[in-house]
């Protein structure tokens, strides 16, 4: 894993973030200690099984929004 250090950090930040969309991780220090890891988000896939694809089955046109915790409760607690 790379080390970079919090100047190289604030300096490249572009480079960095290009250096984890490239899959790369690395630790970042400040004074000489590690501090933190930086390392790419994975994308989860979703299951065609997956409730929140089930949302048209809920939807009604009576108006008024629903708030995502509604959302939440009527698609994955059902």
């Amino acid at each position: 894993m790379k080390t970079i250090t919090m100047l190289e950090l604030r300096k490249n930040t572009g480079k960095v973030i290009r250096m984890s969309q490239q899959r790369q991780r690395m630790i970042v220090t400040y004074r000489g200690k590690p501090v933190m890891k930086i390392e790419p988000v994975i994308p989860e896939k979703v299951s065609a099984d997956d409730p929140f694809y089930k949302l048209g089955l809920v939807a009604d046109n009576s108006g008024g929004s629903l708030s995502n915790e509604d959302m939440d409760k009527l698609i994955y607690e059902t």
